[in-house]
Order: C-alpha cells, then structure tokens, then sequence
C-alpha cells in the first residue's frame, strides 16, 4: 500500500493539528528539563552507529530505525529496549521520543529532520545537512521557527586543532587572509564515481525495504555489488552528493568559520564531462567571496577533490604532514595557516614563527554539546543558523559543475542569475507519493 507523505497528511494521521504542531517545541523543551533525554536514531548502521551511540551517551534510546533489517538487528542488541521501525513516519508517531539522530543517505536527511521538527523534536543531522540548497534554506528557517536544538554532524568542528586554528586566524597572527584552498583525496577508492547506471535489475533482499531507501529519489531498480546500498549511493546524483558534498562541509567549514564568510557572490566548476546520473571523477570549484574583517575586500576559495592539491609553490610546509590527504590552507598577508582535521595546525613559513605558542583550546565532543544544549546546558556550535548557510555554500559547488555555467549568486531569493537551468538543481520534486510540503 502506498504511504502519503504530505506533511498535512502526516501531521493529520498523528492526531496533531496546526496548533498542537506550534505547540510541540514547548512541550519537548519542558521534558528535556529532566536530565535524561529520550532519543531515536533514524539509519543505525555506518555513521548512525556512532552518532546515536556518542549522543546516548547519559541518556535513554527509546526507538531505532533502519531499512535494512540486518543493521536494525544489529542496533537493537545495543539498545534492547528500544521500539524497531523499518519506517522513519511510523517512528515519529511514538510520542516519548525527545530528540533523534540521522544518518541517512543524503537524499533523505531533509524528509526526515523536516518532519521531526516540525513536531518539535530536537535533532543531530548528519553532513551534509541536505541534499539540496533549497533544502537546506528551508531546515534553517523551520529550525528557528521552531525553536529545537540543532546540529550537524561535523564533528572536527569541535576539536581543539581546528578550534585552535580559528582562533589563530581570529588573532591576525596571519594578517587578513588573501586566498583559500581546501582539498579531499575523496572519491578514490572510497567509492565510485563517474558512472553509468547498470541496465540490470536484481532481486530485493529479503532484508532490506528498497522503496522505503529510494524515499523522495526516483524510482529504479535495485542492484546487488555495492552499487547503491549500502556505502556507494554516495556517487549517484539521486542519492548524494559526490566528493564535494560528502568531504566539503568539514573541511571548508574551518574557513567559512575562522573567517566568518557569508554566501558566496560567485561559483565557478571545471572537471571531467559531466553525466546526468553520477558526480564526476574530480572537480575543482571556484568560490568567490565578498570580504570580511579577516580577509581582503574580495576571498577567493579553491576546492579540490580525488587527491589534487593547490600549486605547490604555495605549500612551504613538511612534505609528511598528515594534512595533505584532507585539509586546507589560508593565505595570510602575514603567513600561511594549514589545518586538517584532528592534526595540529601548522603557520608557515616555519622560521617566521619559530616562537609562536599556540593558544590552547580544549576538545569538546560534537555529541554532548548537542545533548547538553538541548537540556540548556550548552550551545550547539554547528546548529541550522550555521550549518543550514555553510550546506548551501558547498552544495552550490555542484551546481556550478553540473550547469558548466559562472552562477552569480543571489542568495537572498536562492537564484543564479541568468541561469535558469540551474534551478532544477537547487531543488527538485520529490517522488509521488512523498511530497513533503514545505519542501
């Protein structure tokens, strides 16, 4: 039978009017008065074992979800007092759950945190926030009209090396920052792109709920080896968003976050040929930034993927830095910043700052500063207001590629001017049948 997704519908289905749903965010913030909080986690397997793991950490898990019985299964010898759902809908409609993880494929991360809070359930999204930029504006607004404690799971953002690097640059040690570049060694051998779709179909497992994992995508076949569930869906456009998506968000943020960057004004993107249905092979994509108090009046931004890097000339630092993988590089007027993950950053050239001591930051966990800001005991570092913006900067660079044209951005109204073409890749339908409106 099929399920109407229609959030009217939904909100209909669960005995919640319009006033009841406005009224949610107060009932959810008086019980997240007690010190325990209850959550779910929607996709328990991969990163959902860790990130529902991590944020139960001093709190309960009242319900699982997963369209793949096999890692259900799995999660609920972990959490034996959890209720199991296959259906991420049917685990909304239970009325103890405080807050929920998820950690789906891309394409599902809006369906699912949309609905939620609009049910005033607090949550932690995985990145990227959305699959899409309009997507992603629409979580940020519903979060603050809702008032729920957000996150987006870019956990690096909490350690101290890059805590410890924004604040260098903060601190001018680096003058204001000239140029940026960030890179990835993804996709590689992390997982496929630059394909075409197989012509064959093979049977369903008898494990595994095919059209709840499709949700909002498009219809298709499923096909055994790895091709879609449960890693590599990361390449196809429907279900990710390639390397960009996957490796952008945590390692453009320390420089949209150290140099306090608002929407880009221009995005440009070169790379292989681009195909209707997979990411490409590598890219690298153009941003042009408006400056700030820690840049010069314009900031361009350099992304690079499957292992390219900027001109080496530009690099002044150890060849064995572990870095080089994954990380970025600030040019200051001053001296050069290189952070990376949980590595220590680096200032070069080495001599200049031979006696700089670097501030000390502390690690915090991602996980229990969410938990904790939901019970008013922290703050969200990487809530919607920051993550929702950052999403969309990075999932422009997509867009760029996919449209082979220069957008210049208008942010404020979501258009690239004199593009059209590119507003079928800012937002799409969903299947019929999972219409979310709002979204």
């Amino acid at each position: 039978m099929k399920v109407q997704s229609n959030r009217r519908a939904f909100l209909k289905r669960l005995g919640m009017g319009s006033l009841a749903a406005a009224a949610a965010p107060a009932i959810i913030r008086a019980r997240s008065s007690h010190s325990r909080l209850r959550l779910a986690g929607v996709g328990v397997g991969g990163k959902g074992w860790t990130d529902l793991g991590e944020s139960a950490l001093g709190h309960d898990v009242v319900a699982i979800c997963d369209v793949d019985e096999h890692r259900l299964e799995r999660a609920a010898q972990r959490y034996p007092g959890a209720k199991k759902y296959t259906d991420w809908r049917k685990l909304l409609e239970q009325k103890d759950i405080d807050a929920l993880t998820i950690s789906t494929p891309d394409h599902m991360h809006a369906p699912v945190a949309y609905q939620a809070m609009s049910l005033g359930r607090h949550v932690y999204t995985q990145k990227p926030l959305t699959h899409s930029v309009h997507e992603a504006r629409a979580l940020t607004r519903l979060a603050r009209e809702k008032g729920v404690v957000t996150q987006m799971g870019i956990q690096h953002h909490s350690l101290a090396p890059l805590r410890t690097g924004v604040q260098v640059v903060r601190d001018g040690v680096i003058g204001k920052v000239r140029e940026a570049h960030v890179w990835t060694n993804r996709p590689g051998t992390y997982w496929k792109q630059e394909i075409q779709r197989p012509s064959r179909k093979d049977p369903v497992p008898d494990h595994v709920h095919w059209d709840l994992w499709l949700g909002v995508a498009p219809e298709r076949p499923y096909v055994d080896g790895d091709v879609y569930h449960p890693f590599h869906w990361r390449g196809w456009w429907d279900f990710g968003t390639g390397a960009l998506g996957d490796m952008g968000c945590h390692l453009i943020d320390p420089a949209i976050n150290a140099l306090e960057l608002g929407p880009p004004s221009a995005v440009w993107a070169e790379g292989t040929d681009p195909l209707p249905e997979s990411a490409p092979r590598w890219s690298i994509v153009h941003y042009e930034f408006p400056g700030t108090r820690y840049t010069t009046p314009t900031l361009p931004l350099t992304w690079y993927e499957a292992g390219m890097r900027p001109p080496r000339q530009l690099y002044g630092a150890p060849d064995d830095w572990p870095g080089w993988s994954n990380g970025n590089l600030l040019i200051g007027e001053k001296g050069n910043l290189l952070m990376a993950g949980g590595q220590r950053p680096i200032l070069f050239p080495m001599e200049r700052f031979a006696d700089y001591v670097f501030p000390t930051q502390p690690d915090e966990s991602h996980y229990t500063q969410w938990a904790n800001a939901i019970l008013g005991k922290d703050t969200a570092s990487t809530d919607f207001s920051y993550s929702g913006p950052l999403t969309e900067t990075v999932l422009l660079g997509n867009v760029a590629f996919r449209t082979g044209k220069k957008l210049k951005w208008d942010s404020a109204n979501l258009k690239a001017i004199g593009v059209p073409e590119a507003d079928r890749h800012l937002r799409r339908p969903y299947r019929k049948g999972w219409e979310t409106e709002g979204l």
